[in-house]
């Protein structure tokens, strides 16, 4: 029997490293929306196609297979049939995807080829909008939140390790606007699906909030 596990909330809530955590704790196969977008972007590489033929890009999702597999415990993408992991990653993709990701029916395309990807599997996947929109039948859906201002010093703590230069009170602010706007998106708005079990790991560390979806999942699915 077959399952998902929907993790939605802002940015910052920590909810990609709880999930890549999780898929690997409870054997459950990771369907990244970045990855494919950035799947969609290589293929349109491939093609070829220029980012302003939008009609063309979208077309290609039409032939496009994408496929999210676990391999020696580790998170692999294919597209066509072809283990892109590491391509999707290099920087003549990552030059374009945030201009591919932009066109509306590229989300309304790769909205149904997550829906494709998990049936008949058991998989986790996390984003605003899982659980209310990509999968609003979710066997487990979980809203992951933390206040703004605690979000904004994990960022500005990020950064410090990475040596960007970008100072606390602008990344709050920036976290603030960016809350705005996908809170009132036309579409895939961030909001708490009503079914979600809401966790606030305002006052957690990663290893607490582990433990808290942890005892969550333990408690509706099987563990492998």
């Amino acid at each position: 029997m077959s399952y998902i596990v929907a993790i939605d909330g802002p940015a910052g809530s920590g909810k990609g490293t709880i999930t890549e955590t999780i898929s690997k704790e409870f054997n459950l196969i990771n369907i990244g929306s970045g990855a494919a977008y950035r799947c969609v972007a290589l293929e349109t590489i491939n093609k070829g196609i220029k980012v302003e033929e939008k009609e063309k890009i979208i077309a290609l999702l039409d032939e496009i297979n994408i496929e999210f597999r676990i391999e020696e415990g580790k998170d692999v993408i294919y597209l066509n049939g072809e283990n892109v992991t590491s391509r999707i990653r290099e920087k003549d993709v990552a030059k374009i995807v945030s201009q591919v990701s932009a066109i509306k029916e590229v989300r309304f395309k790769l909205n149904d080829i997550f829906r494709k990807c998990a049936e008949g599997k058991n998989v986790i996947m996390e984003g605003r909008d899982i659980g209310t929109y990509v999968f609003p039948n979710a066997d487990v859906k979980i809203y992951l939140d933390a206040t703004p201002e605690e979000r904004a010093k994990r960022r500005y703590k990020q950064n410090q390790e990475l040596v960007i230069e970008m100072s606390y009170e602008e990344i709050l602010e920036n976290i603030k606007i960016r809350d705005k706007i996908d809170m009132e998106k036309e579409i895939g708005a961030l909001k708490q699906a009503e079914d979600a079990i809401y966790v606030d790991s305002s006052n957690m560390s990663i290893e607490e909030v582990k433990k808290e979806i942890e005892k969550i999942l333990e408690n509706k699915i099987p563990r492998d």
